[in-house]
């Protein structure tokens, strides 16, 4: 199957996350190969599937700066979502190989995307895995670097992201930063929180070329240079918006984001 290029106008968290999880769905069971690229309205916190938010998080701080809240289908930990671009790649498990080859060719691609912009980025060095018992720190996702992640030359992740595995397929999605505004997860964490290390592209590049348009356009370049998906964006499939209306409701309740 070709790929779908799905570029989208800003939404609310809930609906995001669920048409990210029905891209997921689509993969597994059609064979969808898509890269989504969108953004959040109104800006929104995520935590990661398995975050233990009520200990992690405090909830009163949450209500009082009236920030919107939204859980991910795919592990981590929180993110702030504002001035960025969102992406999304959903597609069959075999597209890429394993899941750390896909997480690497992912982020090489959005590596191009930004040299592309003048921005001097390199990918993170690899690092062993923490042990199960070390678990998911608190604080921002952007406080450290896995390995293979998208980081300034100078220091600082520009890139934060997640991956999931379904029956067959995998969801990978993350923000490319256009400033660096995770001290909101700081604020709203309860104890201490490891300090962000983010940078946004807007301290890297010319300010025109730190634009929402900019970096979508030189994303679908990077993809159609190294994939071939397409470089005009798709109709989103009637059944892939069937799964993420089905999906939705449960993304918007707050029994799931605080379920844990």
């Amino acid at each position: 199957m070709s790929w779908l290029l799905l570029v989208d106008q800003p939404a609310p968290g809930a609906w995001n996350m669920a048409l990210d999880q029905a891209l997921l769905e689509s993969a597994e069971a059609e064979g969808l190969r898509a890269l989504r690229l969108y953004a959040w309205d109104p800006p929104t916190l995520s935590f990661g599937r398995n975050e233990p938010a009520l200990l992690r998080y405090d909830r009163a701080a949450v209500e009082r700066q009236g920030l919107a809240v939204v859980r991910r289908p795919t592990g981590g930990r929180a993110v702030w979502h504002h001035r960025e671009v969102t992406y999304s790649v959903a597609a069959p498990a075999a597209t890429f190989g394993c899941l750390r080859d896909t997480y690497h060719e992912i982020h090489a691609m959005l590596a191009d995307a930004l040299t592309s912009l003048g921005a001097a980025v390199v990918l993170a060095a690899d690092r062993p895995p923490s042990p199960p018992a070390a678990g998911v720190g608190a604080g921002a996702c952007f406080a450290s670097a896995a390995g293979g992640e998208v980081m300034a030359q100078g220091g600082g992740k520009v890139v934060g992201s997640a991956q999931m595995r379904g029956d067959g397929a995998f969801l990978q999605h993350g923000s490319i930063l256009l400033a660096a505004e995770q001290d909101v997860v700081a604020s709203v964490t309860a104890g201490d929180a490891n300090a962000p290390s983010a940078t946004g592209l807007t301290e890297l590049v010319y300010p025109r070329r730190a634009t929402w348009e900019a970096v979508s356009g030189a994303v679908a370049e990077a993809a159609a240079a190294r994939w071939g998906a397409p470089r005009v964006p798709s109709a989103l499939p009637a059944s892939v918006r069937a799964r993420a209306e089905h999906a939705r409701a449960r993304f918007a309740d707050p029994a799931w984001t605080w379920r844990r």
